[in-house]
């Protein structure tokens, strides 16, 4: 099957000499190393790091009607 890819220049160049080196066809040096790649076993990916969490005590109770920078700013400081 043909198919069409487009490959960064110094990448395609690599493939090239890389061919050229093993005294084969640019095919199949590409061929061969996608399905190296096939068959390689998958790594499996480190689950990601938990974040730290830190228990600020219970929640400050604030009414809605009385909420202002001054107020917050207060409530902060304390």
């Amino acid at each position: 099957m043909r198919t069409t890819l487009e490959l960064p220049d110094p990448l395609f160049k690599h493939l090239k000499a890389r061919a050229a080196l093993e005294g084969s066809s640019l095919r199949d040096l590409v061929v061969r190393l996608v399905e190296r790649g096939l068959q390689a076993p998958e790594v499996a990916q480190p689950a990601p790091a938990a974040l730290p969490s830190i228990s600020l005590g219970s929640p400050m109770l604030l009414v809605a009607g009385k909420l202002s920078n001054a107020s917050l700013s207060a409530l902060l400081d304390e």
